[in-house]
């Protein structure tokens, strides 16, 4: 099988720092499929990355529903046959500053059905297409709220952070990368890299905020948000696996 053409699929890829990475990979010369679960918004998205020269298009994927997700598979293995790059990046953060004493279990299972559970499905069914890849890679988007170190240094930016359900998805999806990681690490028939990625506190509409407001909190433009993720996603080095990391550098689970 012919695997040259990189195919990178991109969840929550029709807006926000998903689209950035979108437009970002794409220039580059990669085949960009953006799953979203809005066909209309996949579709403008779709359509802006054309207009700039890039191969694009749209997969209906919502993380939260196995339909889609078994669907999107289904195609990605009928017109390709293989996947060479998986970005989990879709997202969500429910908590509204909320105590952990008082947020609802309700609201924590939200953010871990997207955050967590979501990327667990959409992988899990990726996985085939990308053994079929000699050479792939999945990326994660993770966040230093979901560090453990960081959560109890009282030097660290996000020490006084409360946003327990969102924290806690993202810990998790740390350790998940790490285990997955450590199985596909010991596959002798394909090279697939698993690593996290801290994008900060970027400008978009993450969170239910706008970019506008996002800025005014300190927030950094989405363009140095992807920088790790384009970085480890365009390298032709794939000897990088199990690491959770941001544009400075290693962070400490």
């Amino acid at each position: 099988m012919d695997t040259t053409k990189t195919i990178t699929l991109i969840t929550g890829a029709n807006r926000g720092m998903g689209f950035q990475i979108a437009k970002e990979l794409g220039q580059k010369g990669q085949h960009i499929l953006v799953g979203s679960r809005s066909a209309d918004q996949g579709e403008s998205a779709v359509q802006k990355l054309k207009a700039l020269g890039i191969e694009a298009e749209y997969i209906v994927l919502d993380v939260t529903n196995k339909t889609t997700i078994e669907a999107a598979s289904k195609y990605i293995k009928t017109q390709y046959g293989y996947l060479s790059i998986l970005i989990n990046n879709a997202g969500i953060a429910l908590d509204e500053f909320q105590q952990p004493s008082q947020l609802s279990t309700d609201t924590m299972r939200k953010d871990f059905d997207v955050n967590f559970f979501g990327v667990i499905d959409v992988t899990q069914a990726m996985l085939p297409l990308l053994k079929q890849n000699k050479e792939a890679k999945i990326i994660n988007i993770s966040s230093i709220m979901g560090s453990l170190s960081a959560a109890t240094d009282p030097n660290s930016q996000v020490y006084d952070a409360s946003a327990v359900g969102y924290q806690a998805s993202k810990a998790a999806l740390n350790m998940w990368t790490i285990r997955l990681g450590k199985e596909l690490q010991a596959n002798e028939e394909s090279h697939i890299t698993v690593n996290s990625v801290c994008p900060g506190m970027v400008a978009t509409e993450f969170g239910g905020a706008t970019p506008e407001l996002a800025r005014e909190m300190g927030a950094r433009p989405v363009e140095e948000g992807v920088i790790r993720t384009v970085e480890l996603a365009s390298s032709e080095d794939n000897s990088i696996n199990i690491t959770f990391s941001n544009k400075e550098g290693q962070l400490n689970w």
